[in-house]
């Protein structure tokens, strides 16, 4: 028998603050004699590492002296990982639940094709005064990068996320190779976590509308051309494209004139690997994904 059970897999740089808040926030997981905690330092200048060293000695603590990406590092947590469950969490982001493990452990074991469940989130600086919800567990199409269950067993089925998407997209890019090997999304809304960022203000302080619009669309892209049948490509690549000139250019959103210039290039820097790791679902099955429910991201109390 696995004596670890869950393997907590959390990556970060330089945002130490929100670390310590995440940490302490889970910490009573720790103390679960089937946990692991993994965390990944890509690279920070801001003493992550030493912190982790002095307060958390029980954290198995790896360090990139150079950044090498989000997604490179989740790869190589997920590897590591000893857990039948990894959970994957973002350095900004806690439980509102105080049973989590039990819940993911106790779903996972009543629902044996679930590959990964996707937690429900709560976007926001504050906690939400209610958690109350009328959502239901349900198959859907991808989930949140950072808050959610993966069975170890399903991860280990499917290709790494391509490292070079940089971040956005790896997890639709995991969830359409899971449905093509007989493996299921699932929505859990029983899971609750806070993500402590407001959206709005993220995007002003940071000033990085283009680089993260310019990465989400290409990841769109990257994923059209890596695993959709080759006879749905064209037309669908063509109005992906015309919807953004329709829809933001000729409304007068020129933001995104250089950021969609780029991420056309590149699918040209990327096209030799495109091409190399393209394996496509087959027709009825890229059918079927496209009826399943989009992933929910994004929660709000009800009223």
């Amino acid at each position: 028998m696995n004596p670890i059970k869950f393997s907590i897999v959390i990556t970060t740089k330089n945002r130490l603050d929100e670390l310590k808040i995440t940490l302490k926030k889970i910490d009573y997981l720790f103390k679960k004699n089937d946990v692991e905690v993994l965390l990944y330092d890509d690279g920070s200048n801001d003493g992550t590492s030493d912190y982790i060293k002095e307060n958390y000695p029980g954290i198995l603590l790896f360090r990139n002296e150079k950044a090498k990406g989000l997604i490179y590092n989740r790869n190589r947590l997920n590897k590591m990982a000893k857990g039948d469950y990894l959970i994957s969490l973002d350095d900004d982001l806690h439980f509102l639940v105080q049973n989590p493990l039990e819940i993911i452990e106790n779903y996972f074991e009543q629902n044996s094709r679930c590959g990964v469940v996707s937690f429900r989130i709560f976007w926001s600086k504050q906690e939400p005064e209610s958690h109350f919800t009328n959502d239901q567990p349900e198959i859907v199409k991808s989930f949140a990068g950072g808050a959610h269950g993966f069975r170890k067993t399903a991860w280990d089925a499917i290709p790494d996320y391509p490292d070079w998407y940089e971040f956005y997209g790896e997890e639709t890019f995991a969830a359409m190779n899971l449905f093509k090997r007989d493996w299921e999304v699932h929505y859990l809304p029983e899971i609750l976590v806070n993500h402590r960022v407001e959206l709005k203000k993220r995007a002003i302080a940071n000033n990085d509308f283009g680089l993260r619009f310019r990465r989400a669309i290409r990841a769109d892209w990257f994923n059209m051309l890596l695993l959709y049948p080759l006879s749905k490509i064209p037309r669908i690549l063509l109005y992906s494209i015309w919807m953004q000139y329709k829809t933001k250019i000729f409304k007068g959103d020129f933001r995104v004139i250089k950021p969609l210039f780029l991420a056309k290039l590149d699918l040209i820097t990327h096209f030799r690997k495109i091409v190399k790791y393209r394996n496509p679902l087959p027709l009825e099955v890229y059918q079927k994904y496209t009826k399943l429910k989009e992933a929910k991201i994004y929660w709000k109390p009800e009223n």
